[in-house]
């Protein structure tokens, strides 16, 4: 039977390369020379900590990742931008990159689904959902269906079975 899954992944890959090239562009421009300001990732929970001198840095900071993220091919819809904390000392801001297709966007997605009357079935299956069918045009109207419908994170499509 047909199948294909419905996931929210970010290429981790791609992502340290961003950040090394938005920390890059940093150290060259003149506005930031000789000021604190970096781009630190922390891989295990996909987050990236913007740290800036003041509140000012952390808008132009944020300008310039969400460029690097966009040309690195990582969609910026998944970002979940934190309240800024400012000290002192230094303005740091907590970006959260969201993957993985939570509990409430997987039902989302099945009542989509089941409410379009099309020949499938859809599951949640941990962090992605596995739509099922007989046939493959139900299949792809499926997923035209669920790529015009607008979440909170981009998905994509993969595991395509015959």
């Amino acid at each position: 039977m047909p199948s294909f899954d419905a996931v929210s992944e970010i290429d981790a890959h791609e992502l340290t390369n961003a950040v090394d090239q938005a920390n890059r562009e940093l150290s060259q421009r003149f506005d930031f020379k000789g000021t604190a300001c970096k781009f630190v990732l922390r891989e295990k929970d996909f987050t990236v900590e913007v740290r800036g001198e003041v509140e000012f840095h952390l808008k132009q900071m944020l300008d310039i990742l969400k460029l690097k993220l966009t040309k690195r091919g990582i969609d910026i819809g998944c970002l979940d931008v934190k309240d800024p904390q400012t000290n002192l000392a230094e303005a740091r801001q907590d970006v959260v990159l969201r993957h993985g297709i939570d509990q409430d966007c997987g039902k989302k997605i099945v009542k989509l689904i089941k409410d379009s009357k099309l020949k499938v079935q859809a599951g949640i299956h941990g962090d992605k959902v596995r739509i099922t069918g007989k046939q493959r045009d139900d299949l792809q109207a499926a997923i035209a269906l669920v790529r015009k419908e607008k979440f909170d994170r981009p998905l994509s499509f993969d595991n395509f079975r015959d």
